[in-house]
């Protein structure tokens, strides 16, 4: 294997298990930040090489097959990763260069990935239904640019809403990252898992902790007592 590749599946494999430590540990504490740090950068790198790979690293006989989805499916990845991290770093209800960048990538990766699903489409020879999820992760990167015109529009994001943001764009990145091991890398898997449902658990897992995490910040009281919980107490701080 080549050392870009290397590098690719060792970038992917940490991101996989500091994504679920990050999930797993209490948010907003030390553990939470480390994981997460470490989570995003594998995510950026990862997606990067893939990028890479997917441009100079192509077999050469493509069968009249359209462009690989893989640089957009890429791009998509690093995007969600950096405006995760970008979130929670950003200050509350103001926005910059940054937002608007990020809003013209997913933007392009939408369209991108709109035009590989017309022109898989039109393939006559293509598998019937081959050409489905372009136009999902098409419609994924045109919510996500939505998302970011709104953000944008108000001028920023605060509160429950910031932390929201910041769950869905970490969950989504880790389940692309977990989706495309344990079901799109089954030749690598012991033969007694291959095929087996049991993959789709770990697979599908960011999706459920992403809507439990969801429901908890959004319909809770969770965020509330969590921020009360950052406030220094202003009774101890005179009698010290």
């Amino acid at each position: 294997m080549s050392p870009i590749l290397i590098v690719h599946i060792g970038a992917g494999t940490l991101g996989i298990l500091s994504g679920y430590a990050a999930v797993s540990v209490r948010k907003g504490e030390r553990l939470h930040r480390v994981f997460g740090t470490v989570f995003i950068l594998s995510m950026l790198t990862v997606s990067t090489f893939a990028v890479y790979l997917a441009l100079f690293a192509r077999p050469t006989h493509s069968g009249g097959a359209p462009p690989s989805a893989s640089v957009s499916v890429g791009i998509l990845t690093f995007y969600l990763a950096a405006t995760a991290w970008m979130t929670v770093k950003r200050k509350e209800g103001a926005v910059g260069l940054f937002e608007k960048g990020a809003l013209i990538a997913a933007s392009g990766a939408a369209a991108a990935l709109l035009i590989f699903g017309l022109r898989a489409g039109s393939i006559p020879a293509a598998a019937p239904g081959s050409y489905v999820p372009y136009f999902v992760f098409a419609s994924f990167a045109a919510f996500a640019a939505a998302m970011d015109l709104k953000v944008i529009r108000r001028g920023g994001i605060s509160g429950a809403s910031r932390i929201a943001r910041h769950i869905w764009r970490m969950c989504f990145t880790l389940f692309f990252a977990a989706a495309f091991f344990f079901l799109g890398q089954q030749g690598i898997m012991p033969k007694f898992m291959r095929g087996s449902p049991i993959l789709f658990m770990p697979a599908l897992a960011p999706l459920v902790l992403m809507f439990f995490w969801l429901f908890r910040v959004r319909f809770t009281n969770w965020f509330t007592n969590q921020t009360a919980g950052y406030q220094p107490d202003v009774g101890s701080l005179k009698a010290s």
